[in-house]
């Protein structure tokens, strides 16, 4: 998204994928605060800034190459998107990252609760298919991706926050850190195309997950999980993998993990307070799970 304060400006660039957002006015959606192109001239990778209205109804997004990460920084909001042919529903929060699949346009309506700020990255198509070519060529199933970002990743967040505040960084800085982030997404959340799920299946999958979110708070179990969705346990857990790439287990803790980084960010509650909310039997519990997955402790990352 490349726009003014008045309407839509697209960057005479070969990098960027940006012709699409050509004749679609942004302006009625956000208002951009930064633009890296503009203020820091940057040409390898493009971050910007944008203050959003509370609500939008029909906001249609279209297709475009380029990866697009998305990182909420303030305000909270029930979105509602439809691409590929599938919807979804899912909380729009400060630090629940967002990858949108390439060359798939996406319809999006939200309720916001108040503010909303967001730090948005596009890092081009060319860079994601040099770096996948040097890491063997396979190709790429971004869907996967996108759902394994979903559950959370504590330095693509990080990263994504240093970019939105480059300083008097210079372009070699942008294009190291559009390097770095196309590398470790490929590296971590990348993978080779499996066989198509059944649409079934899938809507399963969707319906886990979203009854995770829904019930972070709650000793929620495999079985729980298998129940509501209609299969057993084993079947669950096969086809979960199968869509996201990890265990259920796995990404319900990264889920927890990711609200509890909110929680100690954007709030005074105490660790224990953020145990219960996330479903920690204990503060001890989250401390352990928290060390593991971002290698510090709770008390460490809220004084960072």
């Amino acid at each position: 998204m490349t726009i003014g304060n008045l309407g839509i400006m697209v960057f005479d660039s070969t990098c960027f994928d940006l012709q699409p957002y050509v004749g679609f006015d942004m302006a009625r959606y956000v208002r951009r605060t930064y633009c890296s192109w503009q203020d820091a001239g940057w040409q390898s990778l493009l971050v910007q800034r944008f203050e959003h209205v509370t609500v939008a109804d029909d906001m249609e997004l279209p297709a475009t190459a380029d990866l697009h990460l998305v990182l909420p920084v303030a305000g909270r909001a029930v979105m509602e998107t439809r691409s590929g042919g599938r919807g979804s529903r899912y909380t729009w929060a400060p630090g629940r990252l967002e990858l949108g699949v390439p060359d798939q346009p996406v319809l999006r309506r939200y309720r916001g609760d108040g503010a909303m700020r967001s730090v948005q990255v596009h890092i081009p198509r060319g860079t994601v298919d040099r770096i996948a070519a040097q890491l063997g060529g396979r190709a790429v199933d971004y869907e996967a991706m996108a759902a394994s970002l979903a559950a959370g990743d504590s330095l693509i967040e990080e990263a994504v926050r240093a970019v939105g505040r480059p300083n008097d960084a210079g372009d070699l800085y942008a294009e190291s850190a559009a390097a770095f982030l196309a590398v470790h997404l490929l590296t971590r959340h990348a993978r080779v195309p499996a066989p198509r799920t059944p649409p079934r299946e899938d809507a399963r999958v969707r319906a886990a997950v979203e009854l995770m979110r829904g019930r972070l708070s709650d000793p929620i179990t495999l079985a729980d999980i298998a129940g509501e969705v209609h299969l057993s346990v084993y079947h669950l857990v096969r086809v979960f993998k199968e869509v996201t790439g990890v265990t259920p287990h796995r990404f319900l803790t990264r889920l927890r993990i990711a609200e509890a980084k909110r929680l100690l960010r954007d709030t005074d509650l105490t660790i224990a307070q953020i145990a219960l909310r996330c479903g920690f039997a204990s503060p001890g519990a989250l401390s352990t799970a928290f060390l593991r997955h971002t290698g510090a402790r709770p008390s460490v990352y809220r004084n960072s």
